[in-house]
């Protein structure tokens, strides 16, 4: 830890080797889709086996390469294939013979986890369907990534990066501010690299952790899978509430959340040399605070702060209100003082020092040269000793008293781990207990007797675990929502003077018969108990409200320790400390309990009292700099709060493998976490081609320089701001294409003969694709080019996900949950599909988000077994409210 949070704690973090997972053994048989997934499970302590066909894993392939050369004779220089496979080990098995299939089931005996990706692609090899490997392996977690799922109508689509990110709303989100009559000149632009799989990868981790959760109670495994598809359509912020609630389409903007309603102006300004800084200016009090600060700058002709600005009420969320202009005004001018500056000395710390949320907008690899991450140990110097030399690798996301992120070896040559093969058929050596099999119910399989049934008529993964929930924003409270849906019961603790953001995506007056009769946009209700996007990450938790500076509410605060599992939180670094809560106080309390934090940049070191939302947060870790048209364009970002939802996944996987370790070893621990080392991660490609190259990132808009695909892009459809995404990655389909668009001159073109030539004349080629696409419908398009077996998606809006998507009616990607003064409304279900203990969003007591306090008296009275004059007078004291 850094010092600042060691000695906040008393406890030193633990070194490498000891994750959350330790113990646990994983066989990998993936490509693209999964290898996010099984890299962390790695990092979280698993022993992951590869297994590879004899011509090594396509992912090997794939580009940037060491010095730039692909040495096809021994595939070892993909910089992709060392950031997705490290610390993992490599055995060649051919499964197309039968003694490559024995070996592999030989190898699953002992084996805790199957992990897949499964596709037209990359088809199951192993031969022997699902029900036949838990037959033979009852204790086996089988996890299997698809593209679309294992049924329905588009189950056997061709997929990509790009595809999944279109189809699933991400890209029609994101991309440049349109011409001021609202017309967009410019195709939406996805964000880079990988993402749909980093979405997808993280939310079947969940899974698999609680699957294993689970079978440490029951002594079963189970078969879960999870479709990209439905993981990337669940991961937009604001739209899909937006529209659900009240039928309101979003738009587009620069480096900013998209929205009902444009902004007047950009969040991000240019340094004089060029670079970007994040100016960005949100909650109460926003346009004073900013006003003051250009004041003594020595900005002049300031607008006054005014009663326009963005309304600072407590509870809102940033995406959810138009910038008034007297906001716009001082924006404005802060994009004059920030160009009056180089990026090096552009004056964003004394901006965060003012209150102000400001960031530098930086490449990637800038964070492995500061020294706060340098002292969270977020990197690590790996050696490659068949090189002679070591390279920078983002490592870790968190920081742990007990559970370290695991650095592991750098990535496996190939079949490099074949003289291991005897030891891998045995048990690991840090065996995990088998707890004996619980009698299983005739209505639900693998659950007990005594057990609480969910919607589902089946157990939850997660049994008997209570989290006191301090959560905040989507990042955090997310977090625990996804543990909600997996059977933990979340007390969701607020108080009136800092509520959650329960202010956004409203639902809408007249309630859910009004939605159903709408024809155009609703207004609103403006009661903070009605909104929807509160509702849509808080379902299935109890709500408590807490005045826990109060004596006496830091008393019933610290009981409430007493008989919980875990404390969650997501405010600035030391908030529960100040209050008296912070890990020893929460030790002496409870010994083994489990404290999860999350902040913008982590507790202690030069930014642990920096203020983060997700937009700052992406633009520190680098991700908001990557996607956009190439230089000197604008850097175009994410369109919503991309780190707010990954650090969810992130919060969720923590609180869930730190449950894992206590089952294991009785041991708590406190775990420290931040949105920018998430956003780090995920970019760890970029920053390994930097170490190994010396190559800066360059934005390159829709296209696919790793992954040599041509065409590939967003082209235009019939009809207003109707885009079409197509991702040709061989000659056979684009072959397909020109034979599907009734232009089979195409593919004798000699500029597009080959992949080479087509890669050499993109302009031509997007533009002769373009015209095509331009006379077409995009989703005959789509359905015509799929047909040929070509890789395409709409680029789908919030509507097009809810209302024409038969796919995702299909996976069941919304569930009706009933919130009691909100009412009856779909909220998003987590993706993942577990065969013995599915999820479900309204959580072990089947509700919606809880209104403010609603359940004040469950808490205090069934949990804390007080009376209601107690109750009562707690009330009249200001306690609770």
């Amino acid at each position: 830890m850094s010092d600042g949070s060691k000695a906040a704690s008393g406890h030193e973090a633990r070194g490498a080797g000891e994750g959350n997972l330790a113990g646990l053994r994983v066989v990998e048989i993936c490509d693209e889709l999964a290898e996010y997934c099984g890299l962390t499970l790695m990092g979280l302590g698993a022993e992951v086996i590869k297994i590879e066909p004899p011509s090594g894993n396509p992912t090997r392939r794939i580009g940037p390469f060491f010095e730039d050369r692909e040495d096809r004779e021994g595939p070892e220089r993909s910089l992709h294939f060392w950031h997705y496979n490290r610390g993992k080990r490599s055995l060649v098995m051919d499964c197309k013979t039968p003694a490559g299939r024995e070996n592999l089931l030989a190898l699953l005996e002992n084996a805790d986890v199957l992990l897949q990706s499964v596709s037209v692609e990359h088809p199951d090899l192993i031969g022997l369907p699902v029900e036949e490997l838990r037959r033979r392996f009852p204790r086996l977690v089988i996890a299997r990534m698809t593209p679309f799922g294992e049924s329905g109508p588009w189950a056997k689509y061709k997929s990509s990066d790009l595809v999944h990110l279109a189809l699933g709303g991400v890209v029609m989100n994101c991309g440049y501010d349109p011409e001021p009559d609202g017309r967009y000149d410019l195709p939406p632009i996805a964000p880079q690299m990988w993402q749909a799989y980093h979405i997808a990868g993280e939310q079947l981790a969940i899974g698999i952790v609680g699957a294993l959760i689970y079978r440490q109670r029951a002594g079963q495994g189970q078969s879960i899978s999870c479709a990209v598809h439905a993981a990337v359509s669940i991961n937009t912020e604001n739209d899909v509430p937006a529209w659900i609630l009240r039928r309101a389409p979003f738009y587009r903007q620069t480096n900013r959340h998209a929205m009902q309603f444009r902004d007047n102006v950009p969040t991000i300004g240019s340094t004089k040399d060029g670079r970007w800084l994040m100016t960005f200016s949100y909650g109460e009090g926003a346009d004073a605070k900013l006003h003051k600060f250009l004041d003594k700058n020595g900005m002049t002709d300031l607008p006054l702060p005014g009663k326009d600005a963005m309304p600072g009420t407590a509870g809102a969320i940033p995406g959810s209100t138009k910038m008034g202009d007297s906001l716009a005004r001082l924006t404005e001018a802060a994009h004059r003082l920030v160009r009056s500056y180089t990026y090096e000395r552009a004056p964003w710390q004394a901006a965060q020092e003012a209150g102000l949320l400001w960031a530098p907008l930086r490449k990637p690899h800038e964070n492995a040269l500061d020294d706060h991450w340098k002292l969270r140990k977020t990197f690590t110097d790996i050696e490659h000793p068949e090189l002679g030399r070591s390279f920078c690798y983002p490592t870790s996301k968190w920081q742990s008293s007990a559970g370290a992120w695991v650095p592991g070896r750098r990535a496996p040559l190939l079949d490099e781990d074949a003289a291991e093969l005897p030891r891998l058929l045995k048990p690991p050596v840090i065996a995990v207990p088998a707890v004996p099999a619980v009698p299983a119910v005739p209505a639900a399989p693998g659950g007990s007797a005594t057990e609480s049934l969910s919607r589902h008529g089946k157990p939850f993964a997660v049994k008997d675990v209570r989290i006191l929930d301090f959560s905040w924003y989507l990042a955090t409270a997310g977090g625990t929502r996804f543990a909600a849906s997996l059977g933990v019961e979340c007390l969701k603790t607020e108080w009136k003077t800092h509520p959650d953001t329960r202010f956004g995506n409203m639902a809408p007056i007249g309630g859910r018969e009004a939605r159903r009769k709408a024809t155009a946009p609703l207004e609103g209700s403006n009661d903070p108990d009605m909104g929807g996007q509160f509702n849509n990450k808080n379902p299935g938790k109890r709500g408590f409200s807490l005045n826990v500076t109060h004596p006496k509410g830091l008393e019933i605060a610290k009981r409430l320790v007493a008989v919980s599992d875990v404390v969650a939180e997501g405010f600035s670094p030391g908030v529960l400390q100040k209050w008296g809560l912070g890990y020893d106080a929460l030790r002496a309390i409870k010994p083994d309990i489990i404290y999860v934090q999350q902040s913008g940049m982590g507790s202690g070191g030069t930014y642990g009292r920096f203020r983060t939302v997700g937009p700052i947060a992406a633009a520190m870790s680098g991700i908001s700099e990557m996607s956009g048209l190439p230089e000197p364009a604008m850097p175009v970002g994410w369109g919503y709060s991309y780190l707010d939802w990954l650090g969810a996944y992130t919060f969720a996987l923590a609180i869930l493998s730190a449950l894992h370790h206590r089952n294991r070893t009785g041991e708590g621990q406190w775990i420290n976490s931040s949105q920018v080392e998430v956003g780090i991660f995920a970019s760890g490609t970029s920053i390994l081609d930097w170490s190994a190259n010396g190559r800066v990132w360059q934005r390159y808009g829709n296209r696919s320089p790793y992954k040599s695909a041509a065409p590939h892009g967003v082209y235009p459809c019939l009809g207003e701001d109707r885009w079409l995404a197509i991702a040709c990655f061989t000659d056979a389909e684009w072959a397909a294409l020109a034979k599907a668009a009734a232009h089979p001159e195409w593919a004798l073109d000699a500029r597009f003969a080959s992949l080479p030539a087509r890669l050499a004349h993109q302009v031509a080629l997007d533009a002769t694709v373009g015209r095509w696409t331009a006379s077409m419908d995009r989703y005959e398009a789509m359905h015509r080019l799929q047909a040929a077996g070509v890789p395409a998606g709409v680029c789908q809006t919030a509507e097009d996900r809810c209302d024409n998507d038969p796919q995702l009616v299909a996976l069941d990607w919304l569930t009706e949950v009933t919130g009691t003064r909100i009412g009856t409304w779909p909220v998003y279900e987590m993706p993942t599909r577990m065969s013995e203990t599915p999820t479900h969003a309204g959580g072990p007591i089947d509700r919606g988000a809880p209104y403010y306090g609603e359940d004040n008296e469950y808490v205090l009275g069934e949990l804390l077994g007080m009376s209601l004059a107690e109750i009562g007078a707690l009330r009249n004291e200001g306690v609770i409210d």
